[in-house]
């Protein structure tokens, strides 16, 4: 039998701390991910649920977007993924005695992993103006106050629609149908808090908001560069990428303030020299890089590219390029000094790496959060398309744009229309497959969604899953936007720090999850979902469902739409929940790229969405060409005394949900409020190691947003900067630092002083 969950938080005063690790994987994970999923799930259970992750003929892990091998391995996960797997899986139920017991100010005190600790959620549940518990409620109740809420708002716009990233392209395509046949394009999702920046760039310059490279195309590089990513613990299973890309002769970079484990050395768990062996030396060269130097680093790569002889592909750039001549220009007035105070990395490194790069035909570029969070995170992967258009690197076998998307289906999401300002293309296809006129107005973002609720203008906040207060910034006022709300809803399969933090009313609607069957009235379902590779592909839970209340998320949309506008309208939702492939009938009609989606989605593997750049070296961009930019060099200025914060996950998290309290590879166990900072960082500014310490950002609002109490750990982390996890330092970014143009959080760049700890 699975243990029981905790009953009381544990404590968090103190964590351990040991040497951070410089290898990832082998043994410890193997040991790791079974003891984890011993304690959620029976063994009977646990055998029958990981032996379909990322299968064929089983459901996608929902832990991160990293594609599928052509043949998978017979354990197709990693140890996070084990983890995501055993907190949906679990055999934990809360059912409606545990919110007679506990009320809405007592579980407000509990911290985010004691409450996704307690198990799946059973029955649809409604928190009444004024009380102070939860009680259940029926389906039909449910929808009936939304649908009253929704016809009671001046505007459509004051509702918004929520989107998490695990959210399949069937439910997305439906909710994002629901809110504009309603009248809105409100539809904020996650990926304008993380991916957003990267979605800007690559439409201005290549025309296609999603990377260009496949698997296939990993395998094949020379040049492998990991700019601001931590694969060994958001994308684990890339770590067999590369060391498969290693295998076959490629070089890899890595360029991080932090070092990381994952990156240093792997071993693999699926072979012996990974289980019993050193495993595979992955970084060749790593760079660590100031905070937010990735632009300085990437224009002295250019400007040394465009000083070496035969450094530029001519043919493919006066073939293929626009605005040449300008970024040129540009490019060269740089001065090594401002590039030396920006990356803080000496010119040798530089040097080396504009070495590795002429002297290699194909070069990928990987790169994550830590490129997309900061002020000037557009032109920094501007600067990183530059870098790769000047040598032909888009659009050949091995080369090209490689963004890591974080939610299992993030991308899928956006394909699917939801986005807060649609393509008019999208718009047109809709209303000729669906007959109304959807709105043409641009909606709001998730940071202009909580500016929303704040100011009074957003009065229904709706959530297709996700932790929306736990994974935005500026936590205060996002708590206190969401308080003004008349009504909350939140379509989830565990308890999250949402469900408490509530408008007047609210409502938690209790879905499947990716490992439970999915059966109605037309037999069995299944979904589909797209990776960080424009790989789409099909998924089946197996499981029996934690409740016989549980509905899908199709499900609830269509009965959700059923109940706002009535019998007389004329889409037949009722189809649409019962038979998903009537969805992707109409889906193939409307989202290019998926004609006979259903014959293609049935075939092993799925299929890969066209890709002009890639394909083709076709760019729709507005100059029809691929567009070489000029950004302007900045740098974030951070007064004397102060360092400049970044926020990260811990190895036990999976965004705002805790596994555990244990950073494996850094050397930390038993607890997450801790800071890293370099010891010389630390030294100048009287932090002792262990010592306890407030974390103040500092702000042009003049606010103070303070994180208490967190341990100061003295780490390998470069010079002039922190890092500390979040959603505990997310109260620490403004809601007003935004990056340019994408207007994504700038969690990465957050400037802090320390002042004494005030206890919790």
């Amino acid at each position: 039998m699975a243990k029981q969950p905790p009953q009381v938080d544990p404590a968090q005063d103190r964590a351990k701390v040991t040497d951070p690790k410089h290898a990832a994987a082998g043994l410890p994970a193997v040991g790791h991910s079974l003891r984890m999923a011993a304690e959620q799930m029976s063994p009977k259970r646990v055998l029958a649920t990981l032996s379909k992750v990322n299968q064929p003929d089983g459901f996608d892990c929902p832990g991160c977007a990293w594609p599928e091998p052509g043949k998978t391995h017979t354990a197709e996960f990693c140890e996070n993924g084990a983890k995501a797997v055993a907190e949906e899986a679990t055999e934990r139920r809360i059912t409606r005695a545990f919110f007679a017991e506990h009320s809405v100010e007592a579980l407000a005190e509990r911290s985010g992993y004691w409450l996704g600790q307690q198990g799946r959620l059973t029955e649809p549940m409604l928190l009444e103006e004024g009380a102070s518990h939860y009680t259940p409620v029926s389906w039909e109740r449910a929808f009936a106050i939304t649908a009253e809420e929704l016809k009671r708002l001046d505007s459509p716009d004051e509702a918004a629609f929520y989107t998490s990233g695990r959210t399949s392209n069937e439910a997305a395509f439906l909710y994002q149908l629901f809110a504009r046949r309603l009248g809105t394009n409100n539809l904020p999702d996650c990926s304008n808090m993380c991916h957003e920046s990267s979605g800007s760039a690559l439409v201005e310059t290549l025309g296609v908001g999603k990377g260009s490279v496949s698997l296939k195309d990993l395998y094949q590089a020379d040049l492998i560069i990991v700019a601001g990513q931590n694969p060994g613990t958001n994308h684990p299973r890339m770590l067999s990428a590369l060391e498969r890309a290693k295998r076959a002769g490629a070089t890899i970079v890595s360029v991080n303030p932090l070092p990381e484990a994952g990156l240093e050395r792997f071993k693999n768990p699926q072979n012996a020299r990974g289980l019993a062996g050193n495993g595979t030396k992955l970084t060749d060269l790593f760079l660590q890089i100031r905070l937010g130097g990735d632009l300085a680093l990437f224009r002295a790569l250019n400007q040394l590219i465009l000083a070496a002889p035969d450094g530029v592909d001519r043919a493919f750039v006066e073939e293929h390029c626009h605005g040449f001549e300008e970024f040129a220009a540009e490019a060269v007035a740089t001065t090594k000094a401002e590039v030396l105070a920006a990356t803080g990395l000496p010119w040798e490194q530089i040097r080396r790496l504009a070495e590795l790069t002429l002297s290699s035909r194909k070069v990928i570029v990987c790169w994550a959060m830590g490129l997309t969070q900061h002020r000037h995170a557009v032109p920094t992967i501007r600067e990183v398309v530059n870098f790769l258009l000047l040598r032909g690197n888009v659009g050949k076998p091995g080369a090209g744009v490689c963004p890591v998307r974080g939610h299992s289906n993030v991308q899928g999401d956006r394909t699917m229309g939801i986005f807060e300002r649609p393509a008019p293309a999208f718009l047109d296809a809709l209303e000729k497959e669906f007959g109304f006129a959807p709105p043409r107005e641009h909606g709001l973002d998730s940071v202009d969604t909580i500016r929303g609720m704040r100011d009074g203008k957003v009065k229904v906040f709706f959530a297709m899953g996700g932790n929306f207060v736990a994974a935005t910034p500026d936590t205060e006022v996002t708590e206190a936007a969401m308080r003004r709300c008349a009504l909350t809803v939140h379509v989830s399969t565990k308890l999250n720090r949402s469900h408490v933090v509530t408008g007047a009313r609210a409502l938690i609607l209790p879905t499947l999850g990716r490992t439970d069957r999915d059966w109605t009235a037309a037999g069995a379902q299944f979904v589909s979902v797209e990776d960080s590779m424009g790989m789409v592909h099909s998924s089946r839970g197996g499981l029996r469902p934690p409740s016989e209340e549980l509905l899908s998320e199709p499900a609830i949309v269509c009965r959700l739409a059923r109940a706002v506008f009535g019998e007389q309208d004329e889409l037949p939702w009722e189809a649409f929940a019962e038979d998903y492939d009537t969805v992707r009938d109409r889906i193939s009609r409307v989202v290019p790229g998926f004609d006979d989606y259903n014959a293609k989605v049935r075939a092993p593997g799925g299929f890969a969405l066209p890709h002009g750049p890639r394909d083709s070296r076709t760019f729709p961009t507005h100059t029809g060409k691929a567009n070489f930019t000029v950004n302007p060099l900045t740098a974030p200025v951070v007064p004397e005394g102060r360092l400049l914060l970044q926020t990260l996950r811990s190895h036990d998290q999976y965004n705002t949900t805790i596994y555990g309290l244990d950073d494996r590879y850094r050397g930390i166990s038993g607890g997450r409020r801790v800071v890293l900072v370099n010891p010389a960082d630390a030294a100048e500014l009287g932090l002792a190691e262990g010592a306890y310490t407030d974390l103040v950002s500092e702000w042009r609002d003049g606010s103070e947003r303070r994180a208490p109490h967190f341990q100061v750990v003295h780490y390998p982390v470069a010079r002039g900067g922190a890092a500390a996890y979040y959603p505990e330092t997310n109260v620490l970014v403004p809601l007003d630092s935004t990056a340019e143009i994408s207007n994504t959080p700038t969690s990465k760049a957050v400037v802090i002083h320390f002042e004494p700890d005030s206890g919790l």
